[in-house]
């Protein structure tokens, strides 16, 4: 990679020039090519207007959690402790592959079915880290969380697909 101040060959990746000094970080940068990598690259999670968080503590028994569900029309509750702290997520794949065929599930707790320690965005966090968190992760609802682990809401692939629809209309 060739500084463009003094024309001196680095080595790829260089985040300075080795002859002057000069600052090389942007010319590796991915450029976005149009309306929806632009936006993934610079929009924050914010921008999707993340659902407020359902929350259960971790103590509620499945029963409770399932009616809550259903109740909200929704497909994963955040977890809490006694602290509002986020702990876990319970989604409908929860569910399928942890509850169902279980005997006497409904007065069991949360803790016992949820996933612990869930991978979570901050507001600000480029819309496309939480594309590659959903991606790698193979995740259908992201928590997004504030100061001190507080969950505030939650993002879906449904909201990112929705998001990137109305991009490529305008």
């Amino acid at each position: 990679m060739y500084c463009p101040t003094c024309n001196q060959l680095n080595v790829p990746g260089a985040e300075a020039c080795e002859k002057c000094g000069a600052d090389m970080t942007a010319l590796d940068r991915p450029m976005p090519h149009d309306k929806v990598e632009a936006s993934l690259m610079s929009e924050p999670v914010a921008c999707l207007a993340p659902k407020p968080a359902v929350v259960v503590r971790d103590d509620a028994t499945i029963g409770e959690a399932m009616r809550t569900m259903i109740d909200r029309a929704v497909g994963a509750l955040l977890v809490v402790n006694a602290g509002q702290k986020l702990v876990g997520i319970l989604t409908e794949r929860d569910f399928l592959t942890k509850v169902a065929g279980q005997a006497r599930f409904e007065q069991k707790p949360v803790r016992e079915y949820m996933t612990a320690n869930p991978e979570t965005v901050s507001p600000l966090d480029p819309l496309a880290f939480a594309l590659q968190r959903m991606d790698t992760g193979g995740y259908r609802h992201l928590p997004v969380v504030g100061q001190h682990d507080r969950p505030i809401g939650v993002i879906s692939v449904r909201d990112v697909l929705k998001h990137i629809t109305k991009l490529c209309k305008e």
